[in-house]
Parts: C-alpha cells; sequence; structure tokens
C-alpha cells in the first residue's frame, strides 16, 4: 500500500514541476475542440401531426371491391415528398434567398428529401418532422409542405377525373367506330353466305345446334315409340266387344264410344273455365270433328239379335294408341326437317370450308371489340359516379392535430456537452503530455528512488533553499498559474453563456 502511495505521489510531483506544459497542453486542446464545436451548425426540429380521414358519399368503390384506405394513406406518405413538393417548399420559404438558378433549387430539394421524415403514428395519423438550420425556417417548410400538400389533393381529384372522362370518350368513340365496322361486315357475311342457311350463329354453332336437337329429337321418337308399342301390347290382350243382353238396340262401335269420349273431355274443359281460345279446347274441337265424321260412317252392332256391345277400355286404349301414333309421325317429320338442315349445313360447311374460317375470325373480331367496349364504358360510368360523388364531399379530410412547432433549442449538436467534453478531454490531454514527459526525463524526487536506480547507497541529501526573491518568484508564478487555469474554467463559462444566448437569439 506505502508503495502505490509513493509512487502516486511520485507521479504528482513529476506533473507538477510541469505544470506550465499541462496548461499550455489544455489550452491548445480545449482551444482547438471549441473552434471546432463552434463550426457545427445548429440543426433545428419542428413536428407536426396531421389526420387523414378518407371518407365518402360512395361505401364502396365503384366497381363494387371495397376500397383500400390503407393503400390511399400510403401513397400520401410517399407523395407527400416528392420532388415537385419540395420544389414548391423551396420556391416558398425563405431557402429562396439562398438560390439563383435550377441546380441551386435542385441541390435544396436533394437536402430537404433527407431532412424531411413523414412517418406513420398510427393507421391514419402522421407525424412531419422537419429539420434546418434555424428554427423559423424549419417550422416554415413544415407549414408550406402541409399547405401544397391540401391545396394539390383538393383539386386534385377532380382535374384527375376530368383528363380520365376524356381520355376514355376518345377511347369509346374510336372503339365505337371499329364495332361498328365490325358488325357492319358480319351482317354484310350472314347476309350474302348464310342467309338461307337454318339456324343462328356461325356455321359451326348451327351444325352443333341442329346435332344437339336432332338428339333431343331421337330420345322423344324412342320414348313415343315405346308408348306406342306399350299401347298396342296391352289393345293385343283386350277384346274388343263385351257379351250384351238379348234384344237391346243396337249399341255404338269404337268411332262412337272416342267421340263420346272427347265431347266427355270437352265439356271438363268448359266446366274448368277454358275460354274458346283455350289451346286444350281448340285441340279438342280439331279432335272432336274428326271422331264425328268417323262416326258418321261407323253402323250400329248388335240389336235385337245381337248379344254384344263394345268394350270401353278397349276403345279408350284405341284412343291412345291414334294419340301416339299421331306423336310418332310428328316427331319423325321433325326428324327429317332437322337431318335435311344438317345435311344443308355439311353440303356448305364442305362446299366452301373458308367461309366457315372467314366467319370464325369476323365472329371473334367483334366479339372482342364488343367486350373491350363493354368494358371500356363500365370504366367511365364508374369514374363519371366518383366523380360526381367527389363534387358532394370531399375524397379526403384533413385534420391538423398539433400544428408545426417553434423549436427553442437544437436537437443537434448539442454543445454544451460538447464543450463540457472538450474542456475534459484537454484537461486529460495536458496532464497526461505532462507525465508522459515526466516518464520521459527521469528524475530522482526521493532517496529511495536514486538508491533503487544506482543500487549503491545514498549516504545523504539536501533539501532545496529559496532565497527571498526565489520564494517571490516562485509565488508570482503560482499566481499566473492559477490565472491560467482561471481562465480556461472562466472561457468555458463563457463559452456556455454564448450558447444559451445563442439560443435565445434562435428562438
Amino acid at each position: 500500500m506505502n508503495g502505490i502511495y509513493d509512487e502516486a505521489r511520485l507521479a504528482l510531483h513529476a506533473i507538477w514541476t510541469r505544470r506550465w506544459i499541462a496548461l499550455g497542453v489544455a489550452w491548445g486542446v480545449c482551444v482547438l475542440g471549441w473552434l471546432v464545436v463552434a463550426q457545427m451548425p445548429s440543426k433545428y426540429e419542428s413536428r407536426a401531426r396531421i389526420l387523414f380521414q378518407m371518407q365518402s358519399v360512395l361505401p364502396t368503390s365503384v366497381d363494387g371491391s371495397p376500397q383500400d384506405a390503407q393503400k390511399d394513406l400510403d401513397t400520401i406518405r410517399q407523395t407527400m415528398t416528392s420532388a415537385t413538393n419540395l420544389s414548391k417548399v423551396v420556391r416558398g420559404t425563405d431557402l429562396a434567398n439562398t438560390v439563383s438558378n435550377d441546380r441551386d433549387v435542385a441541390d435544396r430539394v436533394s437536402s430537404l428529401s433527407q431532412n424531411i421524415k413523414v412517418t406513420a403514428q398510427q393507421d391514419n395519423l402522421f407525424e412531419i418532422v422537419t429539420t434546418a438550420s434555424s428554427p423559423k425556417l424549419a417550422r416554415q417548410i413544415t407549414q408550406k409542405l402541409i399547405d401544397i400538400f391540401v391545396e394539390a389533393n383538393l383539386a386534385g381529384d377532380r382535374s384527375a377525373n376530368t383528363q380520365s372522362l376524356g381520355f376514355l370518350d376518345h377511347q369509346l368513340a374510336d372503339l365505337q367506330a371499329q364495332l361498328q365496322d365490325a358488325e357492319a361486315k358480319r351482317a354484310d357475311f350472314q347476309n350474302r353466305y348464310l342467309g338461307a342457311l337454318p339456324g343462328t350463329g356461325s356455321i359451326a354453332d348451327r351444325i352443333s345446334a341442329a346435332r344437339s336437337q336432332m338428339a333431343q329429337v331421337d330420345g322423344d321418337l324412342a320414348a313415343a315409340q315405346s308408348g306406342y308399342a306399350t299401347v298396342q301390347s296391352q289393345m293385343a290382350g283386350i277384346p274388343q266387344s263385351l257379351p250384351g243382353m238379348a234384344g237391346s238396340a243396337g249399341s255404338a262401335g269404337p268411332a262412337r264410344a272416342r267421340l263420346s269420349a272427347i265431347q266427355g273431355q270437352l265439356a271438363d274443359a268448359r266446366a274448368r273455365g277454358d275460354t274458346e281460345n283455350h289451346p286444350d279446347v281448340i285441340a279438342l274441337k280439331s279432335q272432336l270433328a274428326a271422331a264425328t265424321a268417323a262416326a258418321r260412317s261407323e253402323p250400329l252392332v248388335g240389336g235385337a239379335a245381337g248379344g254384344a256391345q263394345p268394350n270401353p277400355v278397349y276403345a279408350s286404349l284405341q284412343s291412345m294408341a291414334a294419340e301416339k301414333q299421331a306423336g310418332v309421325a310428328s316427331l319423325r317429320m321433325r326428324k327429317s326437317q332437322l337431318q335435311g338442315d344438317l345435311d344443308l349445313l355439311n353440303s356448305k360447311l364442305s362446299a366452301d370450308p373458308a367461309v366457315a374460317a372467314q366467319q370464325s375470325d369476323i365472329d371473334r373480331r367483334h366479339d372482342v371489340l364488343k367486350t373491350q367496349y363493354d368494358q371500356l364504358f363500365t370504366q367511365r360510368q364508374q369514374i363519371a359516379v366518383r366523380g360526381q360523388a367527389q363534387t358532394q364531399s370531399a375524397a379526403m379530410k384533413f385534420n391538423v392535430i398539433d400544428p408545426p412547432t417553434l423549436p427553442h433549442t437544437p436537437t443537434a449538436p448539442n454543445r454544451m456537452l460538447l464543450l463540457s467534453g472538450v474542456l475534459f478531454v484537454g484537461i486529460a490531454a495536458g496532464i497526461g503530455g505532462a507525465f508522459a514527459l515526466g516518464q520521459l526525463r527521469a528524475t530522482f524526487a526521493t532517496v529511495p528512488r536514486l538508491e533503487k536506480a544506482t543500487g549503491m547507497p545514498v549516504i545523504g541529501s539536501i533539501g532545496e533553499v529559496l532565497t527571498r526573491s526565489q520564494s517571490e518568484h516562485r509565488a508570482k508564478g503560482l499566481k499566473l498559474f492559477a490565472g491560467g487555469a482561471a481562465g480556461l474554467a472562466v472561457a468555458y463559462v463563457l463559452l456556455l453563456g454564448v450558447e444559451v444566448l445563442q439560443r435565445g437569439l434562435a428562438a
């Protein structure tokens, strides 16, 4: 412990004997450091918070999909610091006094883009932070940026809608002309090549439709033939007449039985309220006329000598068989007609294959133009509706929650801290320099140190004896040293006071 104490005393003695060197080094380091700190430009930050509220009379976008409000807010954040807006900021603030040409404006815009930050605190709340060399300029830049963006968005949407409508109207006019030309070509082609062909559409479409109808008719015909065969098989197992009572008058045959059944059906239809123009009544009248003619030519059967009478079940089946047979004949006629149409279409396609290809090309061009026109017209209507909605209510509402602040203290650099740091470094450098010089020029301040260095015993030591003039000179030197050290402290305090004064003047 005594060794450490002795070493500390020796180090302090070495520094004290070279105190003027320490003071000079401290002054030099502090002066240079304080000059560097003084040359650092001050930076002031002005902050503002803005609330963006997306509003419209339309709850959703006109195309039916939900509005992407977050995307709109991201666009706002990105376009707020665009080069165009920053150029307007330069020309509308005190920065205009520092520019003389477009190159200077570009330099200021580049600097502003790094010194302006727009951050999202919430989904629709943004904070604008502007850094400038003076408090007034920082607030000017922030306020101008807000004013420019508000003015641009008040008229920007409406002008954009007007331009969009003009462009779409021009495109619609061109498409309409092309579509009319395509329709005229298609009509001329229809008249020249397809006017006498059955069906509608292209030849391939007509052939496909005819084949579909043919397949349906084949199915209906097979069902009708099956029903007719079923009725005939039932008729084969039922007798045409039943044994009757002797002495009875002549009885009616199948034709008269069918006539009676049709009359009953017609009476039932009229009882239901069907008019004379009803399809069922018209069909029954037609059947009634045919059955009346057949009944007139049919003789009565049976009589006094006859013992049989007509079987009503057989007569009913006979009537059903006649209807089934008529249906089969109608379907066969329809099948024959469709087969004729199909043969005509196939012959037309085989005779001139280029016609089908030409029609496909014309129809394809017409369909493409029609689809484009419909889509463009729909977009035009959507933009028109959106424009009308924006004239009734602003699409976006701005609320300045916190107006641009006027900073009173610079955010950077922290000169008070830097000045204190320079003073500390200067003092440390002076002490370190004196100590290092003492180590390079070794002296022996005590007897044990001399004995340790030489390895020989020291017989005695003589203390320093000062005369009066030397004592006065040394006291004067101490006063000068104290004054130099006090001057360093006074300089530090004055610099702190200047910094406080400058902050007050800047504010």
